[in-house]
């Protein structure tokens, strides 16, 4: 079971379903051998790097729709024939940087069901797009009415008159968390080192646009395969129970 903790880097949900053994039995053994919580973790070696804070009120929205956590996240570029993670840490691949990407994403409080996109930038007119794309993507999905967003303090944010308008486009409102306090925005920062471990650095991928192809497939799979370890099944089911 440990074996496969440090293979998959998932929860007790999913490593139960992957290994038989009880989840409960699960959570057990990984406190009686004082293994750290993956949000402490490199997302791609499983070493431990950082402290845990807890959030002073946890919660979760009675509805979907009721509150949508948005953020950026910035990934360096690949370059073509791939980077150190395809060829390792050697003299002819290092500094061949070329740039970032940033990865603008959302995702729902209640169900967690997830949207994010690739961009060249995160100004205010970019995330003012991506916001009312997430929207419609939503709405697809069931979601007919986002009551409100929350995101950090950023200029695309905060200051953007694109950005105000697209929230107030889709008749939501807008929320942002404590200076300096990313926790609080828990869920989107959850959902981001998730998407770096089991996407962006999933594999050494040859290209950028080789890890960028790969985006779509892995959100499918994140909202209608994945079993998500807070609400022990997958995000679709909560927008359309069964």
């Amino acid at each position: 079971m440990i074996a496969a903790r440090t293979q998959l880097r998932c929860g007790p949900a999913r490593l139960s379903r992957a290994t038989g053994i009880p989840e409960r039995t699960i959570s057990r053994i990984l406190v009686r051998r004082g293994l750290p919580p993956l949000a402490a973790c490199d997302p791609v070696t499983g070493a431990l790097i950082r402290a845990t804070r807890a959030t002073a009120v946890r919660y979760e929205r009675q509805h979907p729709g009721e509150l949508i956590h948005v953020d950026v996240k910035e990934l360096g570029r690949i370059p073509e024939g791939g980077g150190w993670r395809a060829h390792g840490r050697s003299e002819k691949v290092r500094g061949r940087g070329i740039g970032f990407d940033y990865i603008h994403a959302a995702i729902d409080d209640r169900t967690r069901l997830a949207y994010a996109e690739i961009h060249p930038d995160e100004k205010g007119t970019t995330a003012a797009g991506f916001l009312l794309r997430a929207a419609e993507f939503f709405k697809a999905q069931g979601i007919g009415k986002i009551e409100r967003i929350i995101t950090d303090n950023a200029f695309a944010y905060r200051n953007s008159t694109a950005f105000k308008t697209a929230a107030a486009q889709i008749g939501a409102q807008q929320r942002f968390i404590k200076p300096h306090c990313p926790w609080t925005n828990g869920k989107i920062e959850r959902f981001n080192r998730t998407l770096a471990a089991e996407w962006a650095y999933a594999r050494p991928f040859t290209s950028n646009t080789e890890r960028a192809a790969a985006l779509a497939l892995w959100l499918n799979y994140y909202n209608t395969e994945r079993i998500h370890a807070a609400i022990k099944d997958t995000p679709i089911t909560r927008v359309s129970p069964t």
